[in-house]
């Protein structure tokens, strides 16, 4: 074998026949042809046995074989029972092949020597007049004897062949394991030298062949290998036949589908196939028939074959009382719809418009029950083709098209009422119960301590005269109104920027002291004010009111005018008071100053207003107004005449204005905040924004059909756990946008509930 070995490397190395070779193979090569010597001193017996056969109890043949990289081996060794009671073991017969090439894996080699020895027991069986008890098999491949013994896998066709080629002439309890160190056939396939073959257990066998516990030592029961790690093992193919009850279409499929047409034609397909299978002649069978669409055709013919399905088990006992001439059950909801069979087997409405010259559609509609989802899917589908118009149209396109929807009114409703692209189109804006009053409008504090502002204008002034004309420039008015007393105070600033509105924010400090609290909405001047200033700005609660120091500026929401309700009427109204002013004045040149001028006078109007209906009681003469608390006066009537020294001049003055400061708030509290009480509107609680909702953000500045789509991320819940503002993700290019908005700029399309 060690020859074989070497001649067969040195084949590999694609030498010509008469080139030398290279030195250190040449004296490997000599080595092993000097080894051959030794071959002379080598003796076989050639008696199996010290006995005659004829005299041998047992008789039994075994065969050992082994593999490795290099070689596969095999020997066979015949071992009998004398009368005495002792085994004997004779050798027979060895060989040994070199390894195949290509390279096979460790197994499949093991698989290669295991047909060897049956080989080698086919050769002894047909060549020696020699009858055996049994017949053994000995390997040391565990993998080998799983392979063997495997009655449930199924493996690829290398394996298969010689596991098929082993059991022909083998059964599998004929092959035993045996350990490496155990099996002589482990000398056919490592090079051994020819002085020390004599010394091996190859031509004397395993010593336990000469002992009796060889069945209960070396006769196991074996497995196969982890099919997952096994590569030889094919992977299991399990084929599963699935037994129908129902001989029919059950009309339950319909609702995975949300297309009334893809519903047509997926079954125009399915009846396609399954006639395809009944035509003999045809070489196109099953879904290879698709090479073409569907037919309008076989569309019709599938819609048909829908109604139908649905009619048989939603009016089944209907049906079975027209077929026999039987009246209606008088619960039911055809009783009044006359209805018939035609020659498809459709129910349709008989009716009274049978002599009509219509169509058939119109004369005898086809009768659709209101609870199942076809209907769903006919409504949702003539609805499309009259471009998402309302209920009225979307029934009569249905009912022109020839079917009869019971209750199809209401249903059309809640379908419309769904209908996320009529949302986009004329879904109403979100609205929420009115909130309660901030504590900052309910309570008894000094005027413009809490302070709601906004700027309005603006208005062209003369700024110089110029020898061709005047100069004009722009004024704005900044307007400060009092949230517990409705108190008013304006200022006039030159421009929008941030610094101009800062001088106006301390002149208003200096005459009317600082606040608070500031309310405004998110103008770009404000929030640089906010900053610049270094007022705080969080939105902190409201017992904020008592912080000792400094002031905190509170901003609405953007988008949200309606939250800064109580300034921005107020704003209306200095607008139609100057309005008036303009009026009567005529042409006048409007100037800084004339524009100052009536600005007071504006602000002494809205002042003076009253805060509550004007009493037709004559002992309440007083009206509770703003400058009653402002200027401590009742009334414009002048001072008294008189002589007053000055101790009579101070000496009460504090008890008056106290008592005027107190009549004020007296009538604030009984007459003023009554009137606050009731909401004038959203005054019904609705469904709250979720997270993960998709909405229509309103832009005042395009068309509704290019309003961007948004999830809703964030919600904000007021005090009362309703929902008035969100932050809404919007994409738009690529880009990913959140904007923070009140949920009355928002539609809602689709909720996360639904």
């Amino acid at each position: 074998m060690q020859g074989k070995a070497l001649l067969r490397d040195f084949s590999t190395q694609q030498k010509d026949w008469d080139e030398p070779l290279p030195a250190e193979r040449e004296e490997e090569w000599d080595k092993w042809r000097s080894s051959l010597k030794d071959l002379e001193q080598l003796q076989i017996p050639r008696c199996y046995f010290p006995f005659s056969q004829s005299v041998a109890a047992w008789k039994e043949l075994c065969i050992f074989s082994d593999a490795s990289t290099m070689a596969i081996g095999a020997v066979a060794y015949l071992r009998a029972l004398n009368s005495e009671g002792q085994w004997h073991t004779g050798f027979i017969i060895g060989k040994s092949k070199v390894a195949p090439r290509p390279a096979h894996t460790v197994p499949r080699l093991e698989l290669c020597e295991a047909v060897l020895a049956v080989e080698m027991y086919e050769l002894i069986r047909d060549e020696m007049d020699i009858e055996v008890d049994t017949v053994r098999f000995f390997t040391d491949s565990k993998i080998v004897l799983g392979y063997i013994h495997n009655n449930t896998k199924r493996f690829y066709t290398y394996v298969a062949n010689r596991v098929i080629r082993i059991r022909k002439s083998t059964l599998p309890t004929q092959w035993c394991y045996i350990s490496t160190c155990d099996n002589p056939a482990d000398t056919a396939t490592r090079p051994v030298p020819a002085s020390t073959l004599a010394s091996t257990n190859w031509f004397s066998g395993p010593s336990f062949l000469t002992r009796h516990d060889i069945e209960t030592s070396h006769c196991d029961s074996f497995t196969l290998i982890d099919p997952e790690t096994d590569t030889e093992i094919k992977p299991d193919v399990k084929t599963f036949v699935t037994k129908t009850l129902v001989t029919q279409l059950e009309p339950s499929r319909f609702e995975r589908f949300s297309d009334w047409m893809k519903l047509c034609r997926t079954i125009a397909s399915l009846k396609r196939v399954a006639a395809s299978f009944k035509k003999r002649d045809t070489e196109s069978k099953g879904w290879k028939c698709f090479s073409d669409g569907t037919t309008a055709g076989e569309v019709s013919n599938a819609a048909n074959f829908i109604i139908h399905t649905v009619q048989s088990e939603t009016f089944k006992e209907e049906l079975k009382c027209i077929k026999t001439n039987q009246p209606l059950p008088k619960q039911s909801c055809l009783q009044k719809l006359n209805p018939v069979i035609d020659e498809e087997g459709i129910l349709r409405i008989g009716g009274r418009l049978a002599p009509a010259n219509l169509t058939k559609e119109e004369k005898h509609p086809v009768i659709i029950p209101r609870s199942h989802h076809i209907s769903i899917l006919l409504i949702r589908y003539h609805h499309e083709k009259v471009a998402h118009q309302g209920r009225h149209i979307t029934e009569g396109a249905v009912r022109a098209a020839g079917f009869w929807i019971i209750g199809s009114k209401r249903l059309i409703s809640s379908i419309i009422h769904k209908c996320v692209l009529c949302r986009k189109l004329r879904g109403q804006m979100q609205t929420q119960k009115m909130a309660d009053l901030p504590i900052d409008r309910l309570s008894v504090m000094p005027p413009f301590s809490s302070v709601g502002l906004d700027v309005f204008g603006p208005w062209t002034v003369s700024t110089r005269r110029t020898r061709g004309g005047s100069a004009d420039s722009k004024r704005w008015a900044v307007l400060f109104t009092c949230m517990s007393t409705r108190a008013v105070h304006i200022e006039l600033i030159e421009s929008m920027s941030t610094s101009s509105f800062i001088n106006a924010l301390r002149r208003f400090f200096c005459i009317r002291g600082p606040a608070q609290i500031l309310r405004s909405d998110r103008g770009t001047n404000f929030i640089g004010a906010c900053n610049e200033l270094q007022i705080d700005q969080k939105d902190t609660e409201l017992n904020s009111y008592l912080l000792e120091k400094g002031c905190t500026w509170l901003f609405n929401s953007p988008h949200s005018s309606h939250m800064g309700g109580s300034w921005e009427r107020l704003i209306g109204v200095a607008r139609r008071i100057l309005d008036g002013m303009f009026l009567k004045a005529g042409h006048i040149q409007l100037t800084h100053e004339v524009l100052s001028t009536f600005m007071a006078e504006v602000m002494a109007i809205m002042n003076a207003r009253p805060l509550v209906p004007i009493s037709t009681d004559p002992d309440k003469p007083n009206l509770l107004t703003p400058a009653m608390l402002l200027t401590q006066k009742v009334n414009a009537l002048s001072a008294p005449a008189g002589s007053f020294a000055s101790p009579d001049l101070y000496s009460r003055q504090w008890k008056q204005v106290q008592c005027l400061a107190d009549s004020f708030w007296k009538q604030w509290k009984s007459e003023y905040l009554s009137t606050l009480q009731k909401r004038r509107k959203w005054t019904d609680d609705k469904p709250n924004i979720k997270v993960n909702d998709i909405v229509l953000l309103k832009d005042a500045l395009a068309h509704r059909n290019n309003w961007s789509m948004g999830k809703v991320v964030r919600t904000f819940e007021s005090k009362d756990n309703k929902v008035r503002k969100a932050e809404v993700k919007t994409v738009k290019d690529g880009n990913e946008k959140v904007f923070l908005r009140p949920i009355t700029e928002m539609v809602l399309l689709l909720s996360d509930v639904d």
